[in-house]
């Protein structure tokens, strides 16, 4: 009878155990089944960040733009570039000035070495509209401003590009706080010659070299 008695009380608290065990699922360190639910738990009572990376944006003019479920700030480009707005002296179609008496028309852009997927690939009217230099086009035509060639090289570089709208490639500015501002394709690689040139890093180690001899 005693015997029966322990191992009925056993079994209770064996009962009791494992209830405890699943009830306590939110209390210690394995209160959570997965990375996911604990990001859902702890994100519910989270009301944002008093943090601000304003400050340190200095005087750089900004432009929005929305790629999916991503929107955030990019550096404004026209004002930066030297020759713009390009009809200033593109004042004729593009095939009508290739055309033109040289001596009339100053040839221009000779600095300018493309070094960009092969020839027979691009040129310089893949990406520049011919009809309106104050815009660039995309490989069916349509119209881009010169605020978001980073649509261009979408059109090739799409892993880099989803890698850079989830904020994964590409330089950000101020700092992790938003407001999210991000650097674009061009104000890292020159377009027209995309590829890392190699470089000494801006503090280079004589030391280091006298050593290795």
């Amino acid at each position: 009878m005693m015997k029966s008695n322990l191992n009925y009380i056993i079994s209770l608290l064996g009962v009791l155990f494992l209830g405890m065990q699943f009830q306590s699922c939110k209390h210690k360190e394995g209160e959570y089944h997965s990375i996911n639910d604990k990001i859902e738990s702890e994100s519910k009572n989270y009301h944002g960040t008093t943090l601000s990376s304003e400050a340190f944006l200095g005087d750089i003019k900004t432009v929005e733009v929305t790629e999916g479920a991503h929107s955030f700030l990019i550096p404004e480009r026209k004002s930066h570039i030297k020759s713009y707005a390009c009809t200033e002296c593109h004042s004729k179609p593009l095939n009508q000035m290739q055309g033109a008496d040289s001596e009339e028309y100053q040839k221009a852009h000779w600095d300018v070495k493309m070094i960009h997927a092969r020839e027979l690939t691009m040129n310089c009217i893949t990406c520049h509209d011919g009809n309106n230099m104050n815009e660039l086009k995309s490989l069916t035509g349509a119209r881009i401003d010169f605020n978001k060639s980073y649509q261009l090289c979408s059109q090739c570089h799409s892993n880099q590009f989803q890698d850079w709208k989830g904020g994964a490639h590409g330089k950000r500015i101020g700092g992790w706080a938003p407001p999210r501002v991000s650097m674009t394709c061009v104000n890292c690689h020159n377009p027209h010659q995309p590829a890392i040139q190699p470089k000494w890093p801006a503090r280079f180690n004589t030391q280091k070299v006298l050593e290795r001899k």
